[in-house]
């Protein structure tokens, strides 16, 4: 089957090009024709995962005369996009772990690496472990999400050195690739997956199938047991269909009305409890926890009691406090998911409702963007994209833009949406660190 250029793949081929055209038409740069004698303004991004470190970028590309200070804790940034490639031997670890230094040398932000312990939105000051304190005018919150660790009884995060859940791409990555080299031919890994909202990727579906091909090629006697409370998950009709196709026999998966939402994790007997009152033996267990916004964001209080952080969504201001912007995972954004390219597209946002803000000046009419690429196999690829818009106060869906894969593609198909993937991922990387 020939690969046509349609409106759903030119989407999803140049979403990163278009949404940093589309703004900069419009905004950038700002302040290019002439500097104030007043004092730079300040804006400090805490987070430098997807949405952080894009944010901090563009601020600086539409207005060079603020002063953007990007807080992160860890000196590289390890992408959860592409880490369930680690786990199936498409990939290392390096090749998914990006530097700031570009951020410094090229684009002129401020780059400190601590952990934010603190943020007064009255003061508007950030204070940091090392003892740094940071005064702002506006302030953008991007720390992913954070786990719910009592959410099923016998589990802590003591735990996850033992069953990992490696939804945080890096160390937890390594470890559960580990285990399944170190697991006898013949075992039984089961993957727990969480209730919705949870960020993806990486996806557990994605995830299965990449530790499927592991074991197809090096442990052929092994199976896979995906326990969801979920009844249905993005993309279930192209994942089944690859299943079938690629590991035949391998992979279960467990809806939640079937026993497939666990109560228990045992994590010394390596065993799982179900609600309907079966026990689970693994030879590996990939627990992935219940979610929430991230540690920070809580404690600044711009969360409400549903654990995530109410947003107006043409801005991300926070609705809870002023001058305060939270975006990625931890914003309620629903239509739009909790992915890095969703994260992506609102730190481009953001960036121009802070510019605009900044200089008085009117900010574009938002628009958004998100594509998801999954790996079924090296060379299997399936994908869904679609575009949002801005309906008065609330970011809706735009019917007919996007798409998911066909059902019915053939192999050059899925082998051209494998390679897309590759590209996708260089692009979004790219735009973020490069």
């Amino acid at each position: 089957m020939k690969k046509k250029i349609t409106r759903r793949n030119f989407i999803k081929v140049g979403g990163v090009v278009l949404s940093s055209a589309s703004l900069g038409s419009a905004l950038w740069p700002i302040s290019s024709f002439g500097f104030s004698s007043k004092p730079r303004p300040r804006v400090v991004v805490v987070g430098g995962g997807f949405g952080g470190a894009t944010c901090a970028k563009y601020i600086k590309k539409f207005d060079p005369n603020i002063d953007v200070t990007l807080i992160e804790r860890d000196a590289k940034f390890v992408t959860c996009p592409f880490s369930n490639l680690v786990l199936g031997g498409l990939r290392d670890i390096n090749s998914i772990t990006h530097s700031y230094d570009a951020l410094s040398s090229k684009h002129d932000i401020n780059v400190v690496h601590d952990e934010v312990t603190d943020i007064d939105t009255e003061k508007r000051t950030i204070k940091t472990k090392g003892g740094s304190s940071f005064e702002y005018d506006r302030a953008v919150v991007s720390p992913g999400i954070d786990f719910l660790w009592d959410k099923v009884e016998g589990f802590s995060e003591a735990d996850s050195e033992s069953v990992p859940h490696a939804w945080k791409a890096g160390k937890q990555t390594t470890l559960l690739k580990n285990q399944l080299e170190a697991m006898d031919d013949g075992g039984t890994v089961v993957i727990v997956s969480p209730p919705n909202p949870f960020r993806c990727p990486p996806g557990p579906y994605e995830r299965a199938s990449m530790i499927a091909h592991y074991l197809k090629t090096n442990k052929p006697k092994s199976k896979i047991l995906i326990l969801d409370a979920k009844e249905k998950f993005s993309k279930m009709p192209l994942f089944t269909q690859g299943w079938d196709a690629l590991y035949p026999g391998m992979i279960e998966w467990v809806s939640g009305t079937k026993g497939g939402i666990v109560s228990q994790v045992d994590a010394k007997n390596m065993e799982v409890h179900n609600e309907i009152g079966d026990v689970i033996k693994g030879a590996v267990i990939n627990y992935i926890p219940h979610q929430t916004s991230g540690m920070i964001a809580r404690k600044a209080g711009l969360a409400d009691e549903g654990g995530w952080c109410p947003v107006d969504q043409k801005t991300f201001e926070s609705t809870l406090h002023k001058n305060i912007h939270v975006i990625g995972d931890s914003s309620v954004a629903a239509p739009l998911p909790k992915s890095g390219y969703a994260a992506s597209s609102e730190g481009k946002m953001c960036a121009a409702a802070i510019v605009t803000a900044i200089n008085g000046t009117e900010m574009p009419n938002p628009s958004y963007s998100n594509t998801c690429y999954s790996l079924v196999g090296p060379d299997y690829g399936i994908s869904v994209a679609a575009v949002y818009r801005l309906d008065g106060a609330k970011i809706i869906k735009v019917e007919g833009a996007g798409g998911v894969s066909p059902k019915d593609a053939d192999e050059s198909f899925r082998r051209a949406e494998a390679l897309y993937a590759s590209g996708w991922y260089s692009s979004i990387t790219q735009d973020l660190f490069g």
